[in-house]
């Protein structure tokens, strides 16, 4: 039987969504099947699940991965079929658990389908409570700590842990989420852990207001958070007395004067609002208008038919949603989730074994897991880019790493409020006017006398921000440096290589990708670097990339790449990788290397029992080294293209300090990405 966990809440609006989503997210990290189930489909389009069955690659999809929907219980239940209604539940749920590892079931909301008064119907916690025994699942109630003072809650758990208890089920651990203060340890004999309210996730985005209002959108961002409302009917100077961050005024539409001065607030950096809502149906003034798209604040403009009043009392019973419309959500639950759940500890609790089978998912996920582990500081010179903004707000929300981003801060936050990203917490530095270029000046001069740079030379070195940034590094302000999303290769590596340098005993820096297949990771080294290493280069790659690979939990063993195998073959080619197999094993006898070796006898079993049958390398390398540039970087682009292989890189290694760059096409995910490999390499060093 597959291990099942039962996600059950105990009254409305829990938030089982966060549980859920961090329970899944956790477990992605250890097995490659995962089953998601919704017993009870409580609306044709459930939002949770499907952002949970296109997020994660689950067994089944949306159509296959809910029982029955509320109103096909609500007619078994009417003639009295309630047993028939189990069964078909079951029935659906073993569908799914046979094709998972490990199956999430999210129980059923109280959505009024079934009453107390009726005796045919169980009350829900009985529903959930007979669901989880009949699939076998341990249950992880979820309680909600909205409006509780400490003892009513560790009340509210106790009651909840001992109701499933007495019915028979397994209760594995609990968590109370939305709590506002205190959580009292209540007593129990399982783990119960408090997720904090966070505004992030619960509040509305302008977006959800804007489909519940049945609004015209004119422009502007719509997944800002709404933290507040604000009415505005009074004069300006006391409407802007008013204005709250995260708040969405809403205002009739023929005031000009409080669209204008309010989306001056927001330009200004007053207030950063979430967005305007013009009611009466009433479209702005023009020049109004013109006024405003000239301040660029990027807010959202929502016209509505109805009255403040009643904008005001529809808007105020929203509740959010996570969903794949709510990417940003999602990151900030699951930031909350792994911020607040002892992980670890749950999932010794649920006795997953990790797979030996590691697919994409699992490796980019493990990234974030590893790199939170040991949290880092790390810099990022390109600081006003969007891309990096984005990133920066979803590094900080999941705590993979601590931040400093380089730039005029008014620029950076400028553009942070125009396109509505959050970088609290991130600390920001303008090399222009830092203390610290006063003295990397002196440094980066002593360091390049060799090459003629002057003090005055150097002072006006280190104000690029490449520079300033790879300074911090060398000086111990940053634990490591990511950039290149708007640089060159060459302007980000260069200062790394002037004023890091490479490990001692390492006689080059070079890199390597993470080559992410269906059901493995491999590392294929160098294909961005060394044009044509010699041999003591080559061994040094072969060296850097399998320290590199057991950093990320891969257990290297190294193929030196030919076009020969073993004594095949002759010539200046194979010659220099066998001299750099040779010094791989003189200096390093412990770690697995075979080479010269062709890639079909390293990477298949079969070729390898013809070619190499005694080797422990051969069939199973996890480490491939190319001879050269031209070799390596055509090879790992074939296999990304052909194979569908996702290619995460390249990585740089050999360096004192981490520095790596990113493709001027980055995406914010390849962003994070590589933010959580550097802070990675950073702790390992």
């Amino acid at each position: 039987m597959a291990q099942s966990i039962y996600v059950a809440g105990l009254e409305p609006s829990v938030g089982k969504g966060t549980v859920a989503l961090g329970l899944v997210e956790l477990l992605s990290r250890r097995v490659a099947r995962i089953g998601v189930f919704r017993p009870l489909l409580s609306a044709r389009d459930d939002a949770l699940l499907t952002l949970l069955t296109e997020r994660y690659p689950v067994v089944a999809p949306y159509a296959d991965s809910f029982g029955v929907t509320a109103a096909e219980a609500s007619a078994l239940v009417a003639d009295g079929k309630w047993e028939e209604l189990i069964s078909r539940i079951v029935e659906r749920y073993n569908e799914v658990e046979r094709r998972s590892a490990t199956v999430v079931v999210i129980g059923s909301d109280f959505s009024g389908w079934d009453t107390d008064g009726d005796d045919k119907m169980p009350r829900e916690l009985g529903f959930n409570a007979r669901l989880a025994t009949e699939f076998g699942s341990v249950v992880l109630p979820v309680i909600s700590g909205e409006g509780r003072s400490a003892e009513s809650l560790a009340a509210a758990a106790r009651s909840a842990v001992h109701s499933f208890t007495d019915l028979n089920a397994t209760v594995v651990a609990l968590i109370a989420n939305r709590v506002n203060g205190d959580f009292v340890d209540p007593g129990l004999p399982v783990p119960c852990w408090a997720i904090p309210e966070v505004p992030a996730v619960g509040s509305p985005t302008v977006a959800e207001v804007a489909a519940e209002l049945d609004a015209t959108v004119l422009g502007g961002a719509l997944d800002r958070d709404v933290l507040d409302y604000v009415v505005g009917a009074a004069h300006v100077p006391a409407v802007l007395d008013h204005l709250t961050d995260g708040a969405l005024l809403i205002t009739p539409g023929d005031r000009a004067d409080l669209l204008v001065a309010a989306s001056a607030a927001h330009a200004a950096g007053n207030v950063t609002l979430a967005g305007l809502v013009l009611t009466l149906g009433e479209f702005p003034d023009p020049r109004a208008l013109k006024v405003i798209e000239r301040l660029n604040t990027g807010l959202a403009m929502l016209v509505v038919p109805s009255d403040s009043y009643h904008t005001i009392a529809s808007a105020a019973r929203i509740r959010s949603r996570l969903g794949t419309g709510t990417p940003r959500k999602v990151q900030a639950a699951l930031g909350a989730f792994e911020e607040s759940v002892d992980t670890a500890e749950l999932a010794r609790l649920l006795d997953v074994a990790r797979s030996s089978r590691v697919t994409p998912l699992m490796f980019e996920n493990d990234l974030i897991d590893k790199a939170r582990a040991d949290r880092r500081h790390l810099v990022l010179p390109e600081g006003s880019e969007e891309r990096i903004l984005r990133a920066t707000e979803t590094l900080l929300r999941r705590g993979v790493a601590d931040l400093t981003l380089l730039g005029d801060p008014a620029v950076i936050e400028r553009r942070a409020r125009e396109i509505g990203v959050s970088i609290e917490g991130a600390r920001v530095v303008d090399p222009e006017t830092s203390p610290w270029r006063d003295d990397f000046a002196p440094r980066y001069a002593e360091l390049r006398k060799h090459r003629g740079v002057t003090l005055d030379l150097a002072y006006d070195v280190v104000r690029d921000v490449n520079y300033f940034g790879t300074m911090m590094v060398s000086a111990g302000l940053a634990d490591g440096m990511v950039s290149g999303a708007n640089h060159t290769t060459a302007a980000t590596i260069r200062p790394a290589f002037e004023i890091i340098k490479t490990v001692p005993g390492v006689s080059v820096a070079s890199s390597v990708f993470f080559m992410l297949l269906a059901d493995r990771v491999l590392v294929y080294g160098d294909c961005a670097v060394n044009p044509d290493p010699d041999a003591e280069q080559l061994a040094d790659i072969a060296l850097s990339s399998a320290d590199t690979a057991a950093a990320f939990g891969i257990e290297p063993r190294v193929a030196m790449l030919s076009y020969s195998t073993g004594s095949s073959g002759a010539g200046a080619d194979v010659e220099k990788v066998a001299a750099a197999t040779a010094l791989v094993r003189e200096r390093r006898p412990d770690l697995p290397v075979e080479g010269p070796i062709q890639y079909d006898a390293a990477i298949d079993p079969a070729v390898a029992a013809t070619k190499l049958p005694s080797s422990e390398v051969a069939g199973k390398a996890t480490v491939f080294v190319f001879p050269d540039l031209n070799t390596g970087n055509n090879t790992y682009k074939a296999v990304q293209r052909s194979a569908g292989a996702v290619a995460v890189g390249p990585v740089m290694q050999g360096l004192r300090r981490p520095v790596n760059d990113l493709s001027r096409g980055a995406t914010v995910k390849d962003i994070v990405n590589t933010v959580a490999i550097t802070a990675i390499q950073a702790a390992a060093r």
